[in-house]
């Protein structure tokens, strides 16, 4: 299940990149080789066009999520259980985005979070089954 969620997570965080700059990137990279957004007028409530495409692409949650799904499978490869707080981390933020903000595919986060921490607390389940004789999990 780990490993269904590191490819969850790292295919959602790659999808959101590749479609949002096939989306958004034709229209806005001169403006953001350009600088404009390093001081662009108005407020943060009237957003140019070229910073909505900065905040949908580099901006986003895209590399975050693909850098977190890689270190999953990363760790997954090693034998190495990652901590639950990152399950309920992401399946927290993932809820709490999906209630403020839909159509998104934020239910697809919240299935990766989700078989994340069935699979850690499988592995820790097995760590307890197999502990040596002084009492303690080998992790």
């Amino acid at each position: 299940m780990i490993k269904w969620a590191g490819w969850t997570l790292t295919l959602l965080g790659a999808g959101h990149l590749v479609l949002g700059f096939a989306l958004v990137a034709p229209a806005h990279a001169a403006a953001w080789a350009g600088g404009d957004l390093w001081l662009p007028g108005g407020t943060i409530t009237d957003m140019p066009a070229a910073a909505g495409g900065f905040w949908l692409t580099i901006g986003s949650f895209g590399v975050p999520l693909l850098l977190l799904g890689l270190t999953v499978l990363w760790l997954d490869r090693r034998g190495v259980t990652p901590p639950m707080f990152v399950a309920w981390g992401i399946g927290a933020w993932s809820v709490v985005a999906g209630l403020i903000f839909e159509p998104a595919p934020w239910i697809v986060v919240t299935l990766g979070a989700v078989l994340l921490g069935a699979g850690v607390r499988r592995a820790y389940s097995a760590t307890v089954v197999n502990s040596d004789s002084q009492g303690g999990p080998h992790v």
